[in-house]
């Protein structure tokens, strides 16, 4: 089991990895309609928020960047192009679809501040990780621990309220939701978190692909 806690230079050390699938944006809800099949039929999506940081003691943004990763691809929803409302919040209410990431609720919690829904079909990877006392509970030492992977996150703190996204902030939203996924499947195989029940179709197994340097 994955118990020894890596440090800062173990895990500058190991070769970077970001995702290099198709991302997809979404800005309009004719966008947002075409990839609901994908997103319906998975089985299990990554999902992250971005928010524009705010350096004001007391305020805290709206979320302004959703990501969702599916076996095939990753979609961004541009919350300043397509605000968050029904349309968005019935996928993330399906207990059918599994959602996946670290801080996930907290993530949820703040989407229903813009507008009201039950959250459904949630697995929180730090909570996984600590029902079994793993010492890696966040994203970039988790993906550190099950892979070997370093993970950038460079672009954390950007405005990801901008019209137009950087090809940078696109590559760090999709990695986060890409290896947030992988990591629901490791750890699926490893037997830290049961088959979800109820899934719409039967649950994938975690991509091997080959580690790639990055920039």
């Amino acid at each position: 089991m994955l118990r020894r806690r890596l440090s800062g230079d173990e895990i500058n050390a190991m070769p970077l990895r970001h995702y290099e699938g198709p991302v997809h944006m979404i800005r309009m809800l004719e966008e947002w309609t075409q990839a609901l099949p994908d997103l319906r039929a998975d089985g299990v999506l990554g999902f992250d928020t971005e928010t524009r940081p705010t350096f004001r003691k007391g305020k805290v943004n709206a979320p302004s960047l959703i990501q969702l990763a599916t076996e095939r691809a990753v979609y961004l929803v541009q919350l300043s192009w397509l605000p968050f409302g029904p349309h968005l919040a019935e996928l993330l209410a399906d207990p059918g679809v599994i959602k996946v990431g670290v801080g996930i609720r907290d993530d949820m919690r703040e989407l229903a501040k813009v507008h009201a829904f039950e959250p459904a079909g949630l697995v929180d990877l730090g909570n996984v990780a600590r029902a079994h006392k793993l010492s890696s509970q966040g994203l970039r030492t988790l993906a550190a621990n099950f892979f070997g992977w370093r993970i950038s996150k460079g672009s954390q703190c950007s405005n990801w309220s901008l019209m137009e996204l950087s090809q940078r902030q696109i590559a760090y939203a999709a990695t986060d939701a890409w290896i947030g996924r992988l990591i629901f499947l490791r750890m699926r195989e490893l037997g830290l978190v049961p088959v979800p029940q109820h899934t719409r179709s039967p649950l994938p197994s975690p991509a091997r692909r080959k580690p790639e340097s990055g920039a």
